[in-house]
């Protein structure tokens, strides 16, 4: 139990350091965006890879039938189901990194964090806010108006920053709530 306590503390001096951090300019987001439109896309590549094993299986067994098609592709294109599908990906991608450590692979690349003002983790709710007030990324343009503070950051009530080399170079997670592997 002390150790959890312990724990507690290295959030807190770890939160504050973030607090410090100073806000992400528009050209630092960009890049973060692109890195993690490739990450992303072989993420949904991958999905879509395993959506065509699904349907080619159901087929086989009976389970649906495509006749109606051209093929596996033209199915998938005009299901409602699958673009559920790769939606709750998309959204799984961001909201599982962004409430976990505050940092996609793109974002840990650029040393970007998105974080509530006290340096804690966002909640999924507020994942869920910055994915729909994004516009694709077209919000990070009003970084250039004000205090550096995107449309998506505004309404989720977060903000996202620049880590210093030290902050970024931190290679453990252990007391931010994953990752926790102590043998002792």
């Amino acid at each position: 139990m002390v150790k959890h306590n312990h724990n507690n503390e290295q959030i807190k001096i770890l939160q504050q350091q973030y607090q410090s951090c100073p806000r992400a300019n528009f050209l630092k987001r960009t890049g973060a965006y692109i890195y993690d439109l490739f990450a992303v896309s072989a993420l949904l590549m991958l999905a879509g890879i395993l959506a065509i094993i699904v349907v080619i299986i159901a087929s086989n067994t009976g389970l649906i039938n495509i006749d109606a098609y051209q093929d596996v592709a033209d199915f998938l294109a005009s299901s409602q189901l699958f673009a559920l599908y790769l939606a709750i990906i998309i959204i799984g991608f961001y909201s599982y990194f962004w409430t976990r450590g505050g940092q996609t692979i793109g974002m840990k690349a650029w040393r970007l964090r998105v974080q509530n003002s006290d340096g804690s983790n966002i909640s999924f709710t507020q994942s869920l806010i910055r994915m729909a007030t994004s516009a694709f990324g077209l919000g990070n343009f009003l970084v250039f108006f004000g205090n550096k503070s995107a449309f998506q950051d505004q309404w989720a009530e977060c903000e996202m920053v620049v880590l210093t080399k030290e902050l970024s170079d931190w290679k453990g997670f252990k007391g931010m709530g994953f990752m926790d592997q102590d043998k002792k």
